[in-house]
């Protein structure tokens, strides 16, 4: 299949899993899309099961392995998806909570790696090493599940901002943790290079290199924005600084990620301030929503598609379960340290580590650095661990942090 095919049956697809999903489970639409996904998944496994002859599961596989989903995600429509979630958090919200932000999209992460990472290597005896990459592919929470269902959960306005503003961060951090373990324990790779001080070159390089570019174009952007009275054509500037600036940042080996949230929180807030009309304003913001939707509604079903990538042997399904836990407790860990440490020198909303925790959404991000490991015989492992840490974070916590959040809300304030 050419790729106007394989995005023409994807859009369908999308299409059809949303409107069953709208019609009959009435689910937020990109868990319910995820479910449709994963329940025709598993159909067709049952019936080539059952009918070994037609080779079903075979021929849908093959088509899931050219989909490319690492390839497709982490260099193409993340971009597009973090620039529009960027688009509507605000500047002054997030410095407001910057310290905490900041606390857990760096320390956080760097614990939830090293926790994860050695519980991991103590369940699946894997080299520690090979572990922590484990653990900086399940460490990110994703920000597309979790933009997803902030507006379903009605959160004072503070605890969404940290927890919007920490997983459009802390997914930028992570990659690039990910980017060193991976270069420490696959050396030979075409990518890696060796040591600690290349680790902290590489660290400073991607991060800081990341959000100098996307602010200097979104700076550049807004500047001829304010030129401009023309709606479509700023709407296409946009489109041009997310497609661009990300494929800019991937050239000039610098956080794409990062690039992408810091170029669109600066045309979100300052652009549309000072560098758009009412009507622009009114575009930009349904173009980018109708973006984030469609993107949304591909990638939640990709995820489900994926698990035909999936290893269903007993000894992998076990870790994958045991691993739940285990990214759920380095989750805790990430919210709860970051909160205490700062808890002496300012108030939290009640309830904020128990809600922060559950509300950390996995999603596709970690299913694509999980794809994109050199194929070593540690690698089927970390794929079924992976694939079943976001699918439960993405069902059960998506469709409970609501009803967590508005209870907690009732309670004496606890962590």
């Amino acid at each position: 299949m050419n790729l106007l095919q394989i995005a023409s049956l994807l859009i369908v697809l999308a299409g059809v899993f949303g409107a069953i999903n709208y019609l009959f489970l009435k689910l937020p639409s990109a868990i319910g899309i995820l479910i449709v996904a994963l329940l025709a998944s598993f159909a067709v496994m049952s019936v080539d099961f059952l009918f070994p002859a037609l080779g079903m599961a075979d021929e849908v596989r093959s088509i899931v392995l050219e989909l490319e989903f690492s390839d497709a995600l982490l260099e193409g429509m993340l971009g597009l998806l973090l620039f529009a979630g960027a688009l509507h958090v605000k500047i002054a919200d997030l410095r407001a909570e910057a310290r905490i932000i900041f606390l857990m999209a760096t320390l956080g992460v760097a614990l939830s790696t090293l926790i994860i990472g050695a519980g991991f290597s103590w369940i699946t005896g894997m080299p520690l090493l090979i572990a922590l990459v484990f653990g900086a592919v399940v460490s990110p929470t994703d920000p597309v599940a979790v933009l997803g269902v902030l507006r379903e959960a009605n959160l004072p306005k503070s605890l969404e901002t940290k927890i919007a503003g920490e997983s459009l961060f802390n997914d930028g951090v992570a990659y690039v943790v990910f980017l060193i373990l991976v270069g420490l324990a696959f050396p030979s790779g075409e990518q890696h290079g060796s040591g600690l001080a290349h680790a902290a070159r590489l660290f400073v390089q991607e991060a800081l290199g990341g959000a100098i570019l996307g602010v200097v174009l979104g700076w550049l952007t807004f500047r001829v924005m304010r030129l401009i009275d023309d709606y479509s054509l700023e709407v296409l500037l946009t489109l041009g600084l997310a497609f661009g600036g990300y494929e800019l940042a991937v050239y000039l080996h610098v956080s794409a990620p990062i690039m992408a949230v810091c170029a669109g929180l600066l045309i979100g807030d300052v652009g549309t301030k000072h560098g758009m009309s009412e009507t622009t304003r009114q575009y930009v913001d349904g173009f980018w929503k109708i973006i984030d939707e469609i993107l949304n509604a591909v990638l939640f079903l990709m995820i489900g598609v994926e698990v035909f990538a999936v290893a269903f042997e007993f000894d992998y399904l076990v870790a994958g379960t045991l691993s739940i836990a285990l990214a759920l407790f380095g989750r805790f860990a990430a919210v709860a340290v970051p909160v205490l440490l700062l808890r002496p020198f300012r108030s939290f909303e009640t309830g904020v580590v128990r809600i922060m925790t559950w509300g950390g959404l996995k999603g596709g991000i970690s299913v694509a650095l999980a794809l994109s490991l050199p194929d070593t015989e540690w690698k089927p492992v970390i794929l079924t661990a992976t694939y079943l840490v976001v699918v439960f974070s993405i069902i059960v916590q998506g469709l409970s942090v609501a009803r967590l959040a508005a209870r907690i809300g009732r309670e004496p304030d606890l962590l």
